[in-house]
């Protein structure tokens, strides 16, 4: 019997080799990794603002300043994690073109490091975005496609990732999990670094806004992981789901529609909102966000965006709530983005008195709770 006719021996069967049938450019894959890792290494942290109080205040507050990381926002975090993420799962390849559904601020640092990569950018948003984050993304590289239902990004994002032969970024379920939540320099491990020489290190209080969820799982499960005593507040602007889900139904005589705060809330709650970690939510009204972001303007000379001022309002109040038990102690949020990105919208008086926002009740909310410490809202 000649060799080629010789039957395997009993019981051996012949190994199978399958070859995926678009196989990754590893060489490629290698290289946008290090270019991503190389820009995270070359990029300094972000400060932690110390907001001096009025006299008569124990409670020490900081903002911690996102809007210096070289795309603007905090954003620019979560869109490197991201890509990692989709790199080293195999799920972007050289050329692929990427998609993602974004009020503005993810996909101008998507556009970002998709450009970095050499890779098209495609990003699917509400037709209200403000113009200021169009042309942010446009300067980028990327291209917008806008759309008339703020609840229809998904589903065009998934479309047009089948068109292109292309990759969904998906931030609102992906977010996280692409975030080592464990350390590694991440917000939280940064916020309790800096925090470490401060007369009241481990905050009473985190307070952030939720728009994919994925801060404040980040900050929640970092706050476990180490034992520390803090609590999370997360504040939610007018129409989101997530404050309705979280007290455990809708809120009464309406459904969760979407927000018109750019940045937080969402019509439907986010695989990444992870409200196990949560401690608290603040539902805060439209015009208490606007009132808030100008309030940090004019009083404390702070320039920024309306999701900001979102947390500045439910800050002020767990301040408040704070001196009113006798408690000092520090609280601890962010400042997401410059004002500078809503010059047109939430900056302008006739825009705003267009979307039927009294500020003034507001105003005068905050400005009460700095001057006397006490809340009236």
């Amino acid at each position: 019997m000649s060799l080629q006719q010789t039957p395997p021996a009993t019981g051996v069967q012949p190994l199978r080799d399958v070859r995926p049938p678009r196989p990754a450019d590893r060489a490629w894959t290698d290289e946008a990794v290090r270019r991503l890792r190389a820009d995270a290494n070359r990029s300094a942290d972000t400060h932690l603002v110390h907001v001096r109080m009025p006299a008569g205040w124990q409670v020490d507050l900081y903002l911690k300043d996102e809007s210096t990381h070289p795309t603007g926002s905090l954003k620019h975090r979560l869109a490197r994690s991201l890509f990692l993420h989709a790199l080293c799962n195999g799920a972007i390849r050289e050329g692929t073109t990427v998609i993602e559904a974004s009020s503005g601020s993810t996909a101008v640092s998507e556009a970002h490091f998709a450009r970095m990569l050499g890779l098209p950018f495609v990003a699917v948003m509400h037709r209200d975005t403000s113009t200021e984050k169009i042309a942010l993304i446009e300067r980028e590289g990327g291209s917008c496609h806008l759309v008339e239902d703020a609840a229809a990004v998904y589903d065009v994002s998934r479309e047009l990732a089948e068109r292109y032969d292309g990759y969904f970024m998906d931030q609102f379920t992906y977010a996280e999990r692409a975030t080592d939540w464990r350390g590694n320099n991440n917000i939280a491990e940064s916020i309790f670094e800096q925090m470490a020489l401060e007369r009241h290190p481990v905050p009473e209080w985190l307070v952030v806004g939720a728009g994919t969820g994925g801060t404040s799982a980040t900050i929640g499960r970092y706050v476990r992981l180490k034992g520390h005593a803090s609590r999370l507040c997360v504040v939610d602007p007018e129409g989101s789901a997530f404050l309705p889900a979280f007290g455990g139904g809708e809120a009464p005589g309406r459904a969760p529609c979407g927000s018109r705060i750019e940045g937080i809330g969402r019509p439907r709650v986010e695989p990444s909102f992870v409200p196990g970690v949560v401690d608290r939510m603040l539902g805060v009204p439209d015009a208490a966000s606007v009132a808030a972001m100008r309030f940090l303007r004019e009083e404390l000379g702070l320039s920024c965006g309306p999701s900001t001022g979102t947390a500045m309002y439910g800050v002020l109040r767990l301040a408040c709530e704070l001196r009113e038990q006798g408690r000092a102690g520090s609280i601890v949020t962010l400042l997401c983005d410059d004002a500078s990105r809503y010059a047109d919208t939430y900056g302008d008086d006739a825009w705003v008195s267009g979307h039927d926002w009294d500020t003034r009740p507001y105003t005068a909310v905050l400005e009460r709770a700095w001057r006397t410490g006490e809340w009236t809202g």
